[in-house]
């Protein structure tokens, strides 16, 4: 039986992005052990996630750190993978490739033209596995149901149904940040009111969700977990 690694360091959003690739590469490998590389935030994700069979975290620690880096080179190299698939395609798993890890065998999308798909981040996974012989029937379709069983059969209390609201990003990254949600949530309330209008904060949001003057989902007072945040999404 081969051993099977792939790669996915965050965040969530593209953790419920690789979900579909996540799927066609079990199918793919049905008989053999697939590994996935993530961080300490996604490892009890994916410990749950039915596509794969083992995890191995990354503290991402800078690559100046000598002795992580062959700290981590050790513990790859001692599980024998056969192939790699990089669905985390960035610059530090490009430079894992090209001096860290021993693996002759690595899928990659670093290897297709950036602009061939206008940017698009599921084509350019689909493109990645059918280079490699995979049949993708579900890379395009991305499902996190699967996260959501897990959930605890958590309930949240509304007879409505409703629009949810991501309205936050990256503390690191406040550009990404769109600036007119208050604006979009006024015009919803106007026009829409048989809806109801819900948030849902991280773990440091939630005074900041409050500004939005809408329903906020937690869990006794506390930010969801990743498995209670998909099951309020599937819902």
């Amino acid at each position: 039986m081969s051993n099977i690694l792939i790669i996915k360091l965050g965040s969530l959003g593209d953790v419920v992005q690789i979900s579909g690739a996540l799927k066609d590469i079990r199918e793919h490998h049905k008989n053999e052990k697939i590994t996935i590389l993530t961080t300490s935030k996604y490892l009890n994700l994916f410990k749950n996630c039915p596509y794969v069979d083992d995890c191995l975290e990354d503290e991402r620690l800078p690559r100046y750190n000598i002795f992580y880096l062959l700290k981590l080179r050790k513990i790859i190299n001692s599980s024998n993978f056969t192939k790699v698939y990089d669905l985390q395609n960035s610059n530090r798993t490009n430079f894992y490739r090209k001096f860290i890890f021993n693996i002759e065998h690595w899928s990659s999308s670093k290897d297709i033209s950036e602009n061939k798909y206008n940017n698009s981040v599921l084509q350019r996974f689909d493109d990645q596995l059918r280079k490699s012989n995979i049949k993708t029937c579900y890379t395009l379709k991305p499902d996190f149901s699967w996260a959501a069983e897990k959930a605890n059969n958590y309930n949240f209390n509304t007879d409505k149904k409703y629009i949810l609201f991501f309205p936050f990003c990256s503390k690191d990254l406040p550009h990404k940040r769109w600036p007119f949600f208050a604006e979009l949530i006024n015009l919803i309330k106007l026009n829409h009111p048989q809806y109801e209008l819900v948030v849902a904060p991280g773990p440091n949001e939630i005074v900041e969700a409050k500004n939005f003057n809408i329903k906020i989902a937690l869990n006794n007072n506390l930010a969801l977990n990743f498995f209670e945040l998909a099951s309020l999404i599937k819902k």
